[in-house]
């Protein structure tokens, strides 16, 4: 049962109609009171959320990277708190991305695969609950949830501001002449200067939204293009440390353009780790910019990624352990295609150098939201799935529903599901004709030991909630 569990009852699927919703904000439990999160004659803080394309969990240096220098990200966990066992909404883009917005896995959210299906008027958005609650709302990166001419344009969905891309195919171009932003209240093309790495374009937009919005309660999401393919370091200085003499100081195994969707690159690990440290080189700005500003004291920063490490267009996970010591990578709900780094960032209120061993997923970022800002969170006609864990942020015991456990579903092998709780996870692949794995992630986080025959009552128990976690859905059916 989810700890925000108030339904609202629409009466119109219309974004007019959605940004009229008036919050309720109850449990089974009776009204649920919050203790003041921030100094008095301040505003509600400023939340960043920023969210990597297809960084592993071990791609930053606080995760055990040995190869890639990640000296802001890694600053960051030392000043903040990190998470080990923090999951993405899904094991690919859209899903994940769709997750994060609507506080629902994949069992119940409408976007549940990549492809171009659009968020609609009726699903209810972190954008909007955001911008309801007085706060100024901006998106900087990969959208992917809808495009200019349908439901899920970003105005649509509860954004003030933009800048990026809406397709998420057309991200696999960073050297491209039209990029997309708000304007004038529509999301509409502009030019760009195809010979400028566009995620420079985007980190100066996201820069400029913090400048110009100091004196305001800001939400910024930045859903960075990187280190997605296609693989290019978008800087020189970023791709300087592994290079001697213009040449890669690793082994290279060149890759040449295949179907038309990334370009070729001869140094592609080279220019990988460039692409990481040029996002590393990012939130070093951003940091630097909230000093400079005087808003670091009253803004929370959480880093995170979509899903895991990708292979694609050159890009090396097992060179670089990628996925640490986890096993998998995208496309697999495995631990390495969907545990990935989170780290949060509030100086004086999450404490230094602290660790979050208690598993939370990308859908929780609603609820959790709700609860740090002090607002009731505002549901549509399906209950979220997300629970808060503000609570461990700030060093206090974070109590969850009794039958709390996180469940994902992958529908482009076939039909693949898992699920965790507690310590106990639990993998249906079509490819194992559907044999339930069971792992015990408290010693095995490899998930080397399918120890399914030892447990039959913990696989009974999970193979439940593999049937029970989802409901049927439009256009993801179970693929028998």
């Amino acid at each position: 049962m989810p700890i925000f569990d108030s339904i609202m009852n629409h009466q119109s699927a219309s974004y007019m109609k959605k940004s009229l919703y008036l919050p309720i904000f109850s449990t089974l439990f009776g009204t649920l009171f919050l203790a003041n999160c921030q100094p008095k004659n301040e505003h509600p803080p400023n939340i960043i959320y920023v969210m990597a394309d297809d960084l592993g969990y071990g791609d930053l240096g606080c995760y055990g990277q040995q190869i890639i220098k990640t000296p802001n990200l890694d600053k960051m966990a030392t000043e903040g708190m990190r998470f080990t066992d923090f999951y993405a909404g899904n094991t690919v883009c859209a899903p994940s991305r769709c997750a994060l917005m609507t506080g629902k896995h994949t069992g119940s959210a409408y976007i549940r695969g990549n492809g171009e299906i659009p968020l609609r008027d009726e699903d209810f958005t972190l954008a909007e609950f955001m911008k309801q609650n007085g706060y100024r709302t901006g998106m900087f990166g990969k959208w992917g949830l809808g495009m200019p001419d349908n439901t899920g344009s970003p105005e649509k969905q509860g954004w003030d501001e933009f800048l990026g891309y809406t397709n998420q195919r057309h991200a696999h171009h960073s050297y491209t002449d039209s990029l997309m932003k708000i304007e004038n209240g529509r999301t509409v093309a502009f030019k760009h200067d195809s010979l400028r790495h566009s995620s420079l374009t985007i980190t100066t937009a996201a820069l400029d939204f913090v400048k110009n919005n100091k004196e305001e309660q800001f939400f910024m999401y930045w859903p960075s293009t990187i280190p997605h393919a296609e693989i290019f370091s978008p800087t020189d200085s970023a791709i300087a440390p592994y290079l001697y003499n213009g040449k890669s100081n690793f082994a290279e195994i060149p890759y040449v353009q295949k179907s038309g969707t990334y370009r070729s690159q001869p140094q592609p690990r080279a220019a990988f780790a460039g692409m990481v440290s040029q996002l590393d080189a990012n939130m070093g700005k951003l940091f630097a910019l909230l000093k400079e500003l005087g808003l670091d004291k009253n803004t929370y920063v959480f880093f995170t990624s979509d899903n895991g490490p990708h292979q694609e267009g050159g890009a090396d996970p097992v060179f670089f352990d990628s996925n640490g010591p986890l096993t998998g990578i995208k496309r697999d709900l495995y631990e390495g295609g969907i545990r990935v780094p989170m780290i949060a960032w509030a100086p004086a209120r999450i404490k230094t150098n602290s660790i979050n061993r208690i598993p939370f997923a990308n859908w929780d970022v609603l609820s959790t939201i709700a609860e740090l800002i002090e607002k009731p969170v505002a549901l549509d006609s399906l209950r979220i799935n997300g629970e808060s864990f503000f609570k461990s942020l700030i060093g206090k015991a974070n109590p969850l529903s009794k039958d709390r456990h996180l469940y994902w579903e992958f529908h482009e092998r076939g039909f693949d599901q898992a699920v965790r709780k507690g310590g106990w996870k639990a993998i249906q692949r079509s490819k194992n004709d559907k044999k339930i794995e069971l792992y015990n992630l408290n010693v095995d986080i490899a998930e080397a030991n399918n120890v399914v025959e030892n447990y039959p009552k913990v696989a009974a128990e999970m193979a439940v909630l593999l049937k029970n976690s989802r409901s049927e859905s439009e256009f993801w059916k179970i693929k028998r």
